[in-house]
């Protein structure tokens, strides 16, 4: 079964199963957000979790390939500028340079490649530009067993449980990283911030 198949049976039931657990980690990744007006991209979107908790002075572009969970996150953004996109986050249709930053909130290890989803955010982003993660990853040499034993069946139905973030960052070298902090589940789920290099 296809992710966007998958993640169209799961739309009414995602925020159910995802908000409670998230929503603490969501705000302190959205905290640093720019204070002056700024275009915003919302990679991955989903059911738009983040949406509620963004500040009303940016433009924002949110991105999914999946139509269901972007009618969800429509109907959240009443009181934002607000613009919805279907796309693929690995190669999306946009400009190069647009946006001042961009967010990735559990979307790296969802998509079938993480380096190449991370190298359209560099393309994407101005120089200086931020990028907020917060996502699950392994960290260097990590053995997981568990995780990766139930990789191949996950990958295929919702996520990936394998992704090395460090591996995937030495895919966009225009990239730097600025922080790094354990969020939930023993630090399994991670908030990271980027720089996008002059």
């Amino acid at each position: 079964m296809r992710l966007q198949h998958t993640y169209t049976l799961i739309a009414p039931f995602y925020d159910t199963a995802i908000d409670h657990a998230t929503r603490a980690a969501r705000q302190r990744s959205l905290a640093a957000l720019p204070d002056i007006p700024a275009r915003v991209l919302l990679t991955g979107i989903g059911t738009g979790l983040d949406l509620p908790h963004l500040p009303p002075q940016h433009q924002y572009t949110g991105l999914d390939l999946n139509p269901a969970m972007l009618r969800r996150a429509i109907a959240r953004a009443g009181h934002l500028d607000f613009v919805p996109l279907i796309g693929d986050a690995q190669q999306m249709p946009l400009a190069d340079a647009s946006f001042d930053a961009a967010v990735l909130h559990l979307i790296l290890a969802v998509v079938p490649d993480p380096p190449a989803c991370l190298r359209e955010i560099a393309r994407l982003l101005k120089p200086g530009g931020k990028v907020l993660v917060f996502d699950k990853f392994l960290r260097p040499g990590q053995s997981a067993p568990v995780r990766r034993l139930l990789n191949p069946l996950m990958r295929r139905l919702a996520t990936r449980l394998d992704v090395v973030f460090e591996e995937t960052l030495r895919a966009a070298p225009d990239l730097s990283l600025v922080a790094d902090q354990p969020a939930i589940a023993g630090g399994w789920f991670r908030l990271i911030q980027l720089r996008r290099d002059d």
